[in-house]
């Protein structure tokens, strides 16, 4: 059996069966470790699984080094939003931006990367001036980095114009969402510019519900004059794609009038009201409508609003740079001191 399991060994490309002398150029030890027909095998199974392990660590590297996209600290000066950027300007108006800014400050610069493309990629060369990189994600950090006049952390990816969409569609959703007259602009943009073919198609390439991309684009459909009726277009919510459009069908002319009616007069006028005056709705039961605002002052100029929801619910919402992360907390203070009496 020794002599067929030699054999066997031998079998195998650059082994022998039979031992060789230490003399031969092989160490003793090495030369007793493979006396026999199995030691010569282990030794080469042993060899060889460290061979493939090795060689699988170093594919893995390679892969990693291929899908990682490299980062730099960028001027944001260097860089332009694309045409589908779905950020409204309102939305670097809000208390939640200007946390995120002063988290920013507080770091130095924005901890988790933006990600851009070159510009190059669009038009095969890269410009002799102005920006030379587009956002593919990143629009609040980019501009609280520009901002503060800081470089901003970018990972560079070359990406297609369907690739940058659902990157920052998809990134979107796993941070600040977009409000409803945001998101729907950008599926907007993205089916007039022939991304998708239809709503379905963007819908399936995103991940999203159909019913979704049809409320958003909606939406996003409405008159300006419509719009402008709101405080801000962040106020318009998803479930009123339905009344807004169906009283742009039956009432267009009658529509529009309230609306520019609204936009002239509408003060403090909460976002539920604006849609009841729109789309010829009585007025909410008092008591079941956001009341009216209370203005809070500061050198004359209107540094906060308080209201109430249809809920009783006081808020108060500040304006940007109103309240700084440094008088927050004496802010709780007061309002336990407050609540106490």
């Amino acid at each position: 059996m020794a002599r067929k399991m030699f054999e066997k060994a031998g079998l195998i490309p650059g082994l022998q069966a039979g031992p060789k002398a230490a003399g031969d150029g092989v160490p003793a030890a090495e030369s007793s470790k493979a006396k026999t027909a199995p030691g010569t095998m282990m030794g080469f199974l042993t060899a060889q699984s460290g061979a493939v392990q090795e060689a699988e660590a170093l594919k893995a590297r390679v892969r990693s080094l291929e899908e990682g996209a490299p980062l730099r600290r960028l001027d944001p000066s260097f860089i332009r939003q694309s045409k589908w950027a779905n950020r409204h300007e309102a939305s670097f108006l809000t208390p939640e931006f200007q946390e995120l800014k002063a988290e920013i400050a507080a770091a130095g610069g924005n901890v988790q990367p933006i990600k851009v493309r070159p510009v190059s990629v669009l038009n095969g060369s890269t410009p002799p001036g102005g920006p030379t990189f587009e956002l593919i994600f990143g629009h609040r950090r980019h501009r609280a980095c520009a901002e503060l006049g800081i470089p901003v952390l970018s990972a560079i990816e070359e990406a297609s114009d369907v690739s940058l969409f659902e990157q920052m569609e998809r990134e979107n959703r796993g941070r600040k969402n977009l409000s409803a007259w945001e998101q729907g602009t950008m599926y907007r943009r993205a089916l007039d510019d022939g991304l998708y073919s239809s709503l379905r198609r963007l819908a399936e390439g995103l991940g999203v519900d159909v019913s979704l991309v049809s409320k958003s684009v909606s939406l996003a459909r409405l008159p300006e004059a419509v719009v402008a009726a709101f405080q801000s277009p962040l106020d318009i919510q998803f479930r009123w794609a339905a009344p807004l459009t169906e009283a742009m069908q039956k009432d267009p002319d009658g529509t529009l009038s309230r609306a520019r009616a609204i936009a002239e007069k509408r003060g403090d006028m909460g976002a539920t009201t604006v849609l009841s005056k729109l789309v010829g709705l009585p007025e909410p039961a008092p008591g079941r409508s956001a009341s009216q605002a209370l203005t809070i002052s500061k050198a004359g100029k209107v540094a906060a609003r308080l209201t109430a929801d249809a809920k009783g619910r006081a808020v108060v919402r500040f304006e940007a740079g109103a309240l700084p992360e440094t008088k927050r907390k004496a802010l709780v203070k007061v309002i336990e001191d407050f609540l106490k009496g």
